[in-house]
């Protein structure tokens, strides 16, 4: 049984994820966006040892809290091979005044998609899921039917494709893959909003209406 905590944080409301297999003391935590003294708290709560922080993709409201926490637990990290330096520079790529300043991360680790990670007593999957950014991936667990979808696929919506390296073709075939070769019964855990399944999103998402014809 797997044990998953969402945690939304920040000015943006990004959801942020640790996961365990159930009453294990190792976890994964998910692009860690904001509130790392709440994020730290919880792990500690739980009293497990953290074997990683993924991130989907290098958007501020993704990786705000990495290096204060990846410090504090002795983590390392794994971010999108194209992204790298924007974790490294994470100032430079804030398009909106107002938000950080944020600590950068040299990345111990890089996916492109297509490696198999063992973290936590699980097999994840690493999907290149490219549209929203760069580099963007998506992480999933197939024993457990969970993916972890940043922000490719929402509740009913779909990641913007306004910001720099956007682009909807690219996008709408990166969630194309997702609902094409996951089973529909897929939970997906999405960086904004609320959980949901790609069955769900496959028949009423407006946005993937263009995947249907």
């Amino acid at each position: 049984m797997m044990d998953v905590r969402m945690f939304t944080v920040g000015m943006v409301q990004e959801n942020s994820f640790l996961f365990r297999r159930e009453d294990s003391d190792r976890a994964v935590l998910i692009d860690p966006g904001d509130e790392a003294e709440r994020l730290l708290a919880a792990i500690d709560e739980m009293g497990v040892g953290l074997d990683a922080i993924l991130l989907t993709h290098t958007h501020f409201d993704h990786v705000g809290a990495v290096a204060p926490i990846a410090r504090a637990t002795n983590t390392e990290v794994w971010v999108p091979e194209l992204e790298k330096q924007v974790l490294a520079n994470i100032n430079d790529y804030v398009p909106w005044p107002g938000f950080g300043p944020f600590e950068d991360w040299d990345a111990e680790h890089t996916v492109k998609g297509g490696e198999k990670l063992q973290l936590a007593g699980y097999d994840i999957d690493v999907i290149f899921t490219p549209g929203h950014s760069p580099g963007h991936v998506t992480y999933s667990i197939p024993e457990e039917e969970v993916i972890f979808s940043g922000d490719v696929l929402f509740q009913q919506s779909v990641g913007r494709t306004d910001l720099p390296g956007g682009d909807w073709p690219t996008l709408l075939a990166s969630i194309g893959t997702l609902v094409d070769e996951l089973p529909e019964t897929t939970r997906v855990h999405p960086g904004h909003m609320g959980l949901t399944t790609l069955g769900a999103e496959r028949a009423s998402n407006p946005f993937l209406a263009e995947l249907a014809r």
